[in-house]
């Protein structure tokens, strides 16, 4: 009777959760940016409405230091409405506080759904 035997490479392990939670923190923040961008022309991309206040210009990306790791904020640029986020401090280049909430749900085992429910309020 052979006894079969599994080892984990804690190390890997531990670099995939990381990579994992880096990009969780990535989307997550370049989609409070475009749904704030949204909210501020007051139409979705590409979207014509008479409600309208400014146009989207692009974007330009921006990197920022988390405790995961450094990710790529993809930042609108807009025409007619001055864009000032809400989401990260003007000139901050650092924040834990988003990044160490995502990583408490995670390892709480809170979902996917519940976790965008939160980060929506935020």
């Amino acid at each position: 009777m052979s006894d079969n035997i599994i080892q984990l490479n804690e190390d890997l392990i531990k670099h995939d959760l990381k990579d994992l939670v880096r990009n969780s923190v990535e989307e997550t923040l370049n989609a409070l940016l475009d749904k704030e961008a949204d909210e501020l022309v007051n139409a979705q991309k590409y979207e014509r409405s008479s409600e309208r206040q400014g146009y989207r210009s692009g974007h330009y990306k921006r990197n920022f230091h988390t405790t995961a790791g450094e990710v790529e904020l993809k930042v609108p640029k807009l025409k007619g409405v001055p864009f000032e986020t809400a989401i990260i401090e003007r000139y901050r280049r650092r924040e834990s506080s988003v990044e160490e909430s995502l990583i408490e749900m995670y390892l709480a085992g809170v979902s996917v759904r519940r976790v965008e429910d939160i980060t929506e309020t935020l």
